[in-house]
């Protein structure tokens, strides 16, 4: 295992899969098991499957200028947050360029929980909260299981009251096997899903009981690097794979725009004043690239840094790409030259594989996002 300085009360668990724990966010993290990701990958998406993402950082933010902090560092409009609400946001620097993201959980009149992902947004709260008055605490104790897939609402159903009726992006306070959680329905996969947050101390008790009882609804543990296949399908970005800093431009600073990366809708309509609105603003229509996806031939994926070509030169660089057997289906995630993010272009990737591909629009997956919104 990495040498990492946080710990995951699921150790045990993930050596027992097979993992050896790597290193992600400071945390020991099950890349994989000894299982098929493929077999992940179908579970969430047929079933339901269970991960293990407490490496993401969690954070709490409390007391009268908690609002107004992050008020100005994300792109959400936080005064529409009530107490159970939540909101996918974008954190900028002040040249208008990404640098993390977060889902940010009202839990409280003046308290906040932001969970943030691999980038430094947490630093950059930290720095401004001083000399306000606002309490930051980095919370390890609290751990996150991610349970996703269309079973997993029959599943909770049995167990938790109520849960059926939790919109998106909304989260309770009740119990799971008469231990205390957080439940928010979010997650990182494109489905309809639920993050269970627990104490350290519940987390292998809870992580037991999901596995035991949900044999029946063919819930599995998922090993992290199953998301990766499932962000292709579902077009969710992971910090800094996508980005300029794996994939740097020649003589500038690292830092891609929200309308390049495709997350300008995480600016609050109306909203002008954050950090890096400026810039943000004035880069509106000068698009470096444009992330889009594209559709290979072959029952293969290729692999991250492999090339995209068309009318003979180099017009993207694939960031992420997966094979499905359920749809059978090579799908990547690429950094297009904006000319070529046209759905239908051809197009040829060269590298780890040699295959005609045509560009096509991103998500590959329920493009409405029916299944992760759905009701009852």
């Amino acid at each position: 295992m990495a040498n990492s300085w946080r710990y995951s009360a699921l150790a045990e668990r993930h050596r027992a899969l097979g993992s050896k724990l790597e290193d992600w966010n400071g945390m020991g993290t099950p890349w994989s098991y000894d299982s098929d990701l493929s077999l992940a990958h179908e579970a969430i998406r047929t079933k339901a499957g269970l991960m293990d993402v407490s490496g993401l950082k969690k954070v709490h933010f409390v007391g009268p200028h908690a609002e107004s902090l992050l008020e100005y560092a994300c792109t959400r409009d936080i005064s529409k947050l009530y107490p159970g609400k939540s909101v996918y946001a974008t954190i900028l620097n002040e040249s208008g360029k990404f640098v993390d993201d977060c889902v940010i959980y009202r839990t409280g009149p003046n308290a906040f929980m932001v969970v943030f992902g691999a980038g430094i947004g947490y630093e950059m709260l930290v720095r401004s909260s001083q000399g306000r008055q606002v309490s930051v605490l980095f919370d390890d104790d609290l751990h996150d299981l991610s349970l996703q897939g269309p079973n997993a609402v029959d599943f909770l159903s049995e167990h938790v009251p109520g849960i059926r009726d939790l919109p998106y992006f909304h989260h309770m306070q009740t119990r799971l096997f008469d231990r205390p959680v957080m439940i928010s329905r979010t997650g990182y996969t494109g489905e309809r899903g639920y993050e269970i947050f627990c104490k350290a101390a519940d987390a292998m008790a809870i992580w037991d009981t999901i596995l035991e009882k949900g044999t029946a609804y063919g819930i599995i543990p998922c090993a992290f690097t199953a998301l990766d296949m499932l962000r292709v399908e579902s077009y969710l970005l992971f910090y800094p794979y996508d980005n300029s800093e794996m994939y740097p431009f020649a003589d500038e600073a690292a830092g891609d725009t929200l309308w390049e990366l495709g997350l300008d809708f995480t600016v609050s309509k109306d909203k002008t004043d954050f950090r890096g609105a400026t810039e943000h603003f004035r880069l509106k229509d000068q698009p470096r690239f444009k992330i889009f996806g594209a559709l290979l031939e072959g029952d293969e994926a290729a692999q991250e840094g492999d090339t995209v070509w068309a009318d003979g030169k180099q017009v993207g660089v694939i960031t992420c790409a997966m094979y499905s057997r359920l749809t059978e289906k090579s799908m990547a995630l690429v950094r297009f030259d904006t000319d070529y993010a046209v759905q239908g272009t051809p197009l040829e990737v060269k590298g780890s594989l040699n295959v005609a591909a045509l560009a096509h629009s991103l998500p590959f997956d329920d493009p409405e996002k029916k299944k992760r919104t759905a009701k009852g």
